[in-house]
């Protein structure tokens, strides 16, 4: 008779527990259609980034409203590493990359282990170096101390369209 009752319990608990989750499913919102990347607001890092650098610091101007920024960090403690990261109108990945880092090192490690083509592309009226990996592809550029890394998984293309609106307000 005891065994009954625990098995009856059993099927009962989960009839309660089975139909409060089907409430809360039915009546919590959710949109199965919206966009899962979320799109970030980077004015406040980017001041702060740009008063605290040793170098001026870079963030794009004039892009297309289709680019979404998605992260943004400056951390002064490591090397002065500025990040700016969107997705391109194609949803590719791009980033801004600055640091004091030593050159070489910094690169391979933003770019996921890019290697240099020992090619250039003209952007802006600058030469960059074309680094090509089995992740990131990078568009480099090295001044006096600070390097910068444009890189992600869109096309040399967009990469160079990233690194022509890069601008800087040093604040």
């Amino acid at each position: 008779m005891r065994g009954k009752q625990t098995v009856r319990g059993m099927f009962q608990s989960m009839t309660v527990i089975c139909a409060a989750a089907a409430v809360i499913y039915l009546f919590v919102p959710h949109d199965d259609k919206a966009d899962p990347i979320r799109t970030v607001d980077y004015t406040v890092e980017l001041v702060t980034a740009q008063r605290a650098a040793p170098y001026p610091v870079l963030a794009p101007e004039g892009l297309a409203k289709d680019w979404r920024a998605t992260s943004v960090t400056y951390k002064r403690h490591e090397a002065n590493a500025w990040h700016l990261g969107f997705l391109t109108p194609e949803r590719e990945y791009v980033a801004v990359e600055q640091s004091t880092a030593p050159a070489e090192k910094y690169i391979t490690e933003v770019s996921h282990d890019a290697e240099n083509t020992g090619k250039t592309q003209q952007v802006a009226g600058r030469a960059w170096q074309r680094w090509e990996g089995p992740k990131y592809d990078a568009l480099v550029l090295r001044e006096k101390g600070v390097t910068t890394v444009v890189t992600g998984t869109a096309s040399f293309a967009r990469l160079g369209e990233m690194a022509a609106a890069l601008q800087s307000k040093k604040a």
